[in-house]
C-alpha cells in the first residue's frame, strides 16, 4: 500500500509531482455486499455487538502513518532478505457507509499538504454470505461462507486505489483486554505495490492481518509470507516478513483538500464501486494488467481527475466507467466457472 509506488504506476499529471520510491446519487444497496441477513427471506438476523462497531468507525479519522515491513525468515536455500521498508504519509479514514452489519472505510492520502490520492479501502461485513479469495493472477473468485464459518465474526474485504479486489479475512474481535483487538484467518493476496513493479520472484502472499485500536490511533499488523504459487495445489515459500503499520490521530494537519475531493468525487467511484460488485456477483473478476499499454488504474484516476475538475457531464463519466470495465475486466461464464473450478 505504499503510496510512493502509486505515484510511480500512474502517470497523471494529478500526481505527477510526487516523490517516488518505488449524476443522481446512487443507491448504495447496489453494491453492499450480501449481509447474512438478506441470504433467506426467513433467516434472522442477529445484530453485531455494538462494541465492535465502535471498534470499527474508531479507524476513521486523520493520522500521521508510518508504514514499516521487514523481511524476517528466508525459507528457501539461499534466499537473501531484502532491505527493511519504511515509509510514512498523511491519511484520513472517511466513513462512506454505515450500517447496522456493514461499514465501509475510504482512505485518502494528502500529499505535500494539498494534493490528494486515493488510496486503499476497507469493507467490514457482519456474518458475511461470501467474499471474495485471490485465486490466481489477476483472478479474484467469489465463495460462498457457511453461517458456522462467520457466527460471531467480521470478514473485512480489503480494495486497492481504484477499488480493485485485493484480500478478505474473517475474524472476531477480542474486547478482552482494554484494547479492541481483530485478527483475521489466512488468506491469499497478490503482490503488495511496494513490490509489484520491482520484483519478479514472488507472485503472492499468504496473510494474517490484526488490527488493534490503541488510545492513540490503531495498528494493522500483517504476519506475510512471500510464496510462488505454481497452481492452485503446489507453492513454494520463499520468505516470511512482518509489516506494522501504525496509525497516530493528529489534529495538525489540515486534510480540508482530501474532504473537498471526496466530496467532488463520491459520486464518480460509487460508480467505480458498483461496477466492481456486479462484476465479482458474477462468481469470478480477471483483471487485464493492461490493454493498448495503460493499466486500469491510470483510465480510472483519469476519469477522476476529470470529475474532479468538472471537465465533462455525468452521464458521459458514467458510461466511460462501462467503457473501462468493458476493456478491462473479464467475467467468466458459469459454464467457465464449472470447467475451471477455483482452488
Amino acid at each position: 500500500m505504499n503510496w510512493r509506488v502509486i505515484a510511480q504506476t500512474v502517470a497523471l499529471p494529478i500526481i505527477a509531482t510526487v516523490p517516488l520510491i518505488g449524476c443522481a446519487a446512487l443507491d448504495s444497496a447496489a453494491f453492499e455486499p450480501t449481509l447474512r441477513e438478506q441470504k433467506s427471506p426467513t433467516s434472522e438476523f442477529t445484530a453485531p455487538p455494538q462494541a465492535d462497531r465502535d471498534a470499527i468507525l474508531a479507524m476513521a479519522g486523520e493520522f500521521d502513518v508510518t508504514f514499516e515491513f521487514n523481511e524476517t525468515v528466508a525459507l528457501k536455500a539461499g534466499y537473501q532478505a531484502t532491505k527493511p521498508k519504511q515509509d510514512n504519509a498523511k491519511e484520513v479514514v472517511i466513513v462512506v457507509e454505515d450500517h447496522p452489519g456493514h461499514i465501509v472505510l475510504q482512505h485518502l492520502l494528502l500529499v505535500g499538504g494539498t494534493q490528494v490520492i486515493k488510496h486503499w479501502r476497507q469493507d467490514w461485513t457482519w456474518e458475511a454470505s461470501h467474499r471474495f479469495e485471490f485465486s490466481d493472477e489477476q483472478t479474484w473468485t467469489r465463495v460462498s461462507l457457511s453461517p458456522e464459518e462467520t457466527q460471531g465474526q467480521w470478514t473485512q474485504c480489503v480494495y486497492g486505489v481504484v477499488d480493485t479486489p485485493r484480500y478478505c479475512g474473517t475474524g472476531q474481535w477480542n474486547h478482552r483486554y482494554g484494547n479492541p483487538t481483530w485478527t483475521s484467518d489466512r488468506s491469499w493476496r497478490p503482490l503488495p505495490r511496494r513490490d509489484y513493479s520491482i520484483r519478479d520472484d514472488y507472485n503472492a502472499l499468504n496473510v494474517e492481518n490484526r488490527h488493534t485500536i490503541t488510545p492513540s490511533g490503531w495498528t494493522h499488523e500483517q504476519d506475510n509470507t512471500k510464496v510462488v504459487r505454481h497452481d492452485p495445489n503446489s507453492n513454494t515459500p520463499l520468505v516470511r516478513e512482518v509489516g506494522f503499520n501504525n496509525y497516530q490521530r493528529t489534529n495538525g494537519t489540515d486534510f480540508t483538500p482530501a474532504y473537498e475531493y471526496w466530496q467532488r468525487t463520491e459520486k464518480f467511484w460509487a460508480e467505480v464501486r458498483a461496477q466492481w460488485e456486479r462484476h465479482l456477483s458474477q462468481g469470478q473478476v480477471v483483471v487485464k494488467a493492461g490493454t493498448d499499454g495503460e493499466p486500469i488504474i491510470g483510465k480510472l484516476f483519469e476519469l477522476a481527475a476529470a470529475v474532479d475538475h468538472a471537465q465533462t457531464d455525468w452521464n458521459t463519466k458514467t458510461q466511460a466507467v462501462d467503457d473501462v470495465f468493458q476493456r478491462y475486466v473479464d467475467t467468466p461464464t458459469q459454464q467457465q466457472l464449472a470447467q475451471n473450478p477455483s482452488p
